[in-house]
C-alpha cells in the first residue's frame, strides 16, 4: 500500500507571500484546513512542510506552506504533488478505497463473464485464472466511479456499481467483477 496520498496538484503562485493555488484531487477539499504536514514532491525533490494557511476561491484551495515566503519561491514547484501520510488520511467507510491503492491491482472475472466479454470483445485475452489486466486508473463521474482496466491491448471500463464490483481485496491487490452484457 501506498504510504503517501496526493490530495492535491500545485498550479501557480498567488498574491505576494508565497501563497500558491492548488488543485485539488481530495473528495473533500476542506481537508486542507485540518491538515498540517505535507509533502510536496516534485522534480526537484520532495520537501516536506506545513501549511499556515488556508482560503477558498472557486474551484481552487490558496494555501499558504511554511516552506514559500515568495512567489518566486513558490512559482519553482508549479505541477507539484501535494501529498498527506497515510496515518493522517480521512478514515475510509466499508467498500471505500484510495485510487492509490487500487492502482495496479489485478482485475479478475467471474465464471459468467468470460463468455459476455469473449462475445464482446474477442482480442481481449483472458487467462487462466481469468485475469484480464490491471487498474490504470480511476474516473470519478460523479454518478459512481469507473476503473479504467488496462488488458494490454486495450483499455477497458468498468463502472464501480454493485452489479459490477463483486470484491475488492487490497491486501491482495485483486478485484473480482462480473461483466453485464452490453456493458463494454
Amino acid at each position: 500500500m501506498e504510504q503517501l496520498l496526493r490530495i492535491g496538484v500545485i498550479t501557480q503562485a498567488h498574491g505576494i507571500k508565497g501563497e500558491v493555488k492548488v488543485y485539488p484531487t481530495t473528495d473533500s477539499p476542506e481537508r486542507f484546513k485540518e491538515v498540517k504536514r505535507v509533502i510536496i514532491q516534485s522534480k526537484k525533490g520532495d520537501i516536506e512542510t506545513e501549511i499556515k494557511g488556508v482560503k477558498f476561491f472557486k474551484n481552487m484551495a490558496i494555501v499558504h506552506f511554511a516552506c514559500f515566503d515568495t512567489p518566486e519561491e513558490a512559482n519553482k514547484y508549479r505541477q507539484a504533488d501535494v501529498m498527506i501520510y497515510r496515518e493522517d488520511a480521512q478514515p475510509l467507510e466499508e467498500g471505500e478505497y484510495y485510487i492509490a491503492d487500487l492502482l495496479g491491482c489485478k482485475v479478475f472475472l467471474d465464471e459468467e463473464s468470460v463468455p459476455v466479454l469473449k462475445e464482446a470483445d474477442p482480442t481481449i485475452e483472458v487467462d487462466a485464472d481469468r485475469c484480464i489486466g490491471t487498474i490504470k486508473d480511476v474516473l470519478q463521474t460523479g454518478a459512481n466511479d469507473v476503473y479504467i482496466v488496462n488488458t494490454g491491448k486495450k483499455e477497458l471500463l468498468i463502472p464501480v456499481i454493485k452489479d459490477c464490483i463483486l470484491n475488492v481485496d487490497i491486501e491482495e491487490g485483486e478485484i473480482l467483477v462480473h461483466l453485464l452484457p452490453g456493458l463494454i
